[in-house]
């Protein structure tokens, strides 16, 4: 398989480092708007890596790359501003194509808080006949949340449960970035747009809706030490794809972010830093948002000051096979100071990297393959969970007492 990776951030240059090391593909190509970052990203990958320079919002471009480097597959490394010239170039180009985020959502006119607008990946959803029709797939949240949330959910419902409740993904982590007082561990733009629009909340019967930024709030008990981190609504990807599979009561995603990040964030909403519009400054246009991120340390580069465990996972409630009460809670921990070691990565970075390598992987060996729009779920869970545990970043299953009604 001949793999094209757009963008050398930080999951983009963690995606090389791991292919590289699995010693998988033929042919591994990276391209950036900043050619130099992306030959930083192949450097040390040998003959079989190769880095240009791309905008990734010109589709034609994108085309006319994929052509000359008769890719299979290509995977966005972008934020999701780049979502839908990609996802388009590779229709053009008749070639697979797999992000971790999906399209931009747009919050309802009249009752943002209440009623879905525009939801993630709608975008790409009504174009889901096109790629059936030409036998084309577009592999959708296949990070690690969404992503690897989402193939654990999979799991519990074809091998653990008989009917499902709730499949509510948690995210929590213990980091520690020394030398900074607020420094987020992944791309602050996403961060920004994930937390600040409307959380989406689906429940059979009522489909999906929407709540006020933050709502909810629980303590959720990670394992592996790192114990309980308060968790609120957030929008994310998983919520809008789970349904879409799998047969569930609720669906929820909450996040471990914390009273300090929280407040840190409304700040910004408050002052309009968190806006996307170019405002003029002086001789210059210049987005709010791109602002606030220009100021904060770059979090691929922040691996040397981290410390901690990084926690991804979903809680399923149900009934088990046995036909008895059921509650898990299947996770993915990643110890800061091994991903360093292990691929010079730090471990939010890398978590979410790894799961497009062994997506990849699978498709180049025909283990997964479809058409259309998918999302994880709407593929086999077992051969990418046993492929998770052969690369040495195994996955647990914890079992929890369910809760009395």
């Amino acid at each position: 398989m001949r793999v094209l990776i757009v963008g050398a951030g930080g999951v983009g240059a963690a995606m090389v480092r791991t292919a590289v090391k699995w010693k998988l593909f033929e042919r591994v190509v990276v391209a950036d708007y900043d050619e130099q970052r992306a030959q930083r990203a192949v450097a040390g990958g040998g003959d079989r890596c190769a880095a240009f320079q791309l905008d990734g919002s010109n589709e034609q471009a994108v085309v006319a790359l994929i052509k000359s480097e008769r890719v299979d597959a290509v995977v966005n490394a972008l934020d999701p501003r780049f979502v839908m010239p990609l996802f388009r170039a590779c229709f053009s180009a008749g070639v697979t194509y797999l992000d971790m985020a999906m399209s931009l959502s747009h919050p309802h006119p009249a009752e943002p808080y209440t009623l879905t607008g525009v939801k993630l990946g709608d975008e790409q959803f009504a174009l889901d006949d096109q790629w059936k029709e030409r036998g084309l797939l577009a592999l959708c949240g296949i990070g690690v949340e969404p992503g690897l949330s989402d193939v654990f959910a999979r799991y519990a419902s074809d091998e653990l449960f008989s009917s499902i409740d709730q499949l509510g993904v948690r995210d929590g982590a213990n980091l520690v970035v020394a030398g900074y007082d607020f420094a987020p561990s992944f791309s602050i733009w996403t961060t920004i747009e994930e937390c600040l629009n409307p959380p989406v909340i689906w429940e059979r019967g009522r489909e999906w809706f929407t709540t006020a930024p933050f709502s909810e709030p629980e303590t959720f008990n990670f394992p592996a030490g790192i114990g309980p981190v308060e968790c609120v609504n957030v929008e994310h990807e998983e919520v809008l794809l789970m349904p879409r599979w799998l047969d569930a009561n609720r669906v929820t995603f909450k996040y471990g972010v914390g009273d300090e990040f929280i407040q840190v964030l409304s700040t910004l909403h408050k002052l309009g830093l968190d806006s996307t519009t170019p405002i003029r400054v002086g001789n210059v246009e210049v987005s709010p948002r791109d602002v606030v991120a220009g100021c904060l340390p770059n979090p691929a580069e922040l691996g040397d000051r981290m410390s901690g465990l990084t926690c991804a996972g979903t809680w399923v409630t149900g009934v088990g096979t046995d036909g008895a009460p059921r509650e898990v809670y299947l996770y993915h921990v990643v110890d800061n100071a091994w991903s360093m070691a292990e691929f010079g990565s730090q471990s939010v970075v890398w978590q979410t990297a790894m799961n497009p390598i062994i997506a990849l992987e699978l498709l180049d060996s025909g283990a997964w393959s479809g058409a259309g729009v998918l999302g994880p779920e709407a593929l086999p869970a077992v051969p990418f969970l046993d492929l998770v545990n052969s690369h040495g970043a195994p996955w647990a299953c914890d079992e929890r007492t369910p809760a009395t009604k």
